[in-house]
This record gives C-alpha cells, sequence and structure tokens, in this order.
C-alpha cells in the first residue's frame, strides 16, 4: 500500500498514541514491583529505572526482534514473522510479561478488524504486540526506524504513566523524566540495528525477579 506522505505520518502518530485501545496503561512491566520494593521512590529512581529497562533488555531483545519483525512484513514473508514472533514470546521472562505482549497483540490485531484492514493474525495462536504494530507499519509505509522510535516512546510514555500513579510523580516531573528519555530514544533505536542474531538477549536479573514478584504482590494497581 502507498500512501501520501502526510496519511503515513497520521498513521504513526495513531500507534503511537496513547488512545490505542489495547490496554497499555493496566500494564507496569514490573515497575510497581520495583515501587512496592522501595528501588523506585522518586523522580531520579524513575528515570533511573526506565533508562535501566531500556537499555539491559528493550534495546537487546525487543528493540532488534522489532525490527526483524519489520523487515519480514516488508518481504512479504509471514513465515519469518511468526518465527520472529514466536522468539519474542519465549523471551519473556515471567508469566505476566508473556501475557502482556499477548493481550495486547490480541488487542491491536481487534482494532485491524475493526477498522477493517483485512489482516493475517485470525489464524495465528498467539501473536506479540511487536507483531502486529510492525504487520500495521509496514502496510502503511512506515519505515522500520520511525516505528520503533514511535513504539519505544510509547512505551516510555507508559512507564512514565505508570509512576505517576504509583510513585506517586507529578506532572511535571513526569515531563521532566519523559524529556530525558527523549533524548536517548533515538540512539537506542539504532543500537537495535546493530544486534545481531547471536547478540540476540538481554540481561536484568532484578527486573525479572521483581516482575515475577509482582505475580503475588498484596496490593498492586497493575497487571504487571
Amino acid at each position: 500500500m502507498t500512501l501520501p506522505d502526510h496519511v503515513t505520518l497520521t498513521r504513526l502518530l495513531q500507534l503511537a498514541s496513547p488512545a490505542l485501545p489495547v490496554g497499555a496503561y493496566s500494564y507496569s512491566q514490573g515497575l510497581e514491583a520495583a515501587i512496592d520494593a522501595g528501588i523506585v521512590r522518586d523522580e531520579a529512581t524513575t528515570l533511573g529505572w526506565i533508562v535501566d529497562v531500556l537499555e539491559l533488555t528493550v534495546s537487546r531483545m525487543e528493540a532488534p526482534l522489532f525490527l526483524r519483525l519489520h523487515r519480514a512484513w516488508t518481504a512479504d514473508d509471514e513465515a519469518a514473522a511468526r518465527g520472529w514472533n514466536d522468539r519474542l514470546l519465549a523471551s519473556r521472562e515471567t508469566a505476566e510479561l508473556r501475557a502482556e505482549t499477548a493481550q495486547m497483540g490480541y488487542s491491536l490485531a481487534r482494532l485491524l478488524t475493526a477498522l477493517r484492514e483485512p489482516h493475517p493474525f485470525e489464524a495465528w495462536e498467539d501473536v506479540s504486540m511487536p507483531a502486529v504494530y510492525t504487520w500495521w507499519a509496514a502496510r502503511c509505509d512506515i519505515d522500520a526506524s520511525s516505528a520503533l522510535v514511535a513504539y519505544l516512546w510509547s512505551w516510555a510514555e507508559n512507564q512514565v504513566m505508570a509512576a505517576l500513579k504509583a510513585v506517586p510523580l507529578g506532572q511535571s516531573a513526569g515531563q521532566r523524566v519523559l524529556f530525558a528519555l527523549g533524548s536517548c530514544i533515538a540512539e537506542h533505536a539504532a543500537r537495535a540495528k546493530a544486534v545481531d542474531d547471536d547478540s540476540l538477549g538481554g540481561l536484568a536479573p532484578a527486573f525479572a525477579i521483581l516482575s515475577s514478584r509482582h505475580e503475588t504482590q498484596y496490593s498492586r494497581l497493575f497487571r504487571s
């Protein structure tokens, strides 16, 4: 599908919008457990936590797989896309994190159906959020780099929104955190391009442990 540049831009903005009905607001990706443990407690520790997760996990596994998924869809290679989707699902370290990307992927696929956009995901058993996101981006002529920056921005924005509710942070503090993150997201997207197949994989044991603890946390606002 070839779209005018301004339409491609609006599609990118729609994908990056917090109004996208995929349930992202209900997840914190382990952040709530870090708050409960006292690791994240203010503006500085919120920024530190988000930057660490971005550096140690997202930019080394999810972001490189995102680029591979986009490449597969651009080449109309559904078999390759399925393989990378399965790799991404298998990389999730806890039940909550796996359920999160699967639920969001399912919800985004349902939105495509509601928008009357024919897609292949009805035949898939489990689909990750990046698999559906990259399919839509490729279909709308959104290049891989722009799509990834938008995806990472949405991820960062959701982390900040979770911190606003649970730390809690004020609105200005949240915007300062986002402003700082905005300066490094493109850098992490560029790093993801350099990750070869043999180097895929992040290492953040504390993140995995906190996510596991969240599953039985006494009081919580979020599903992960």
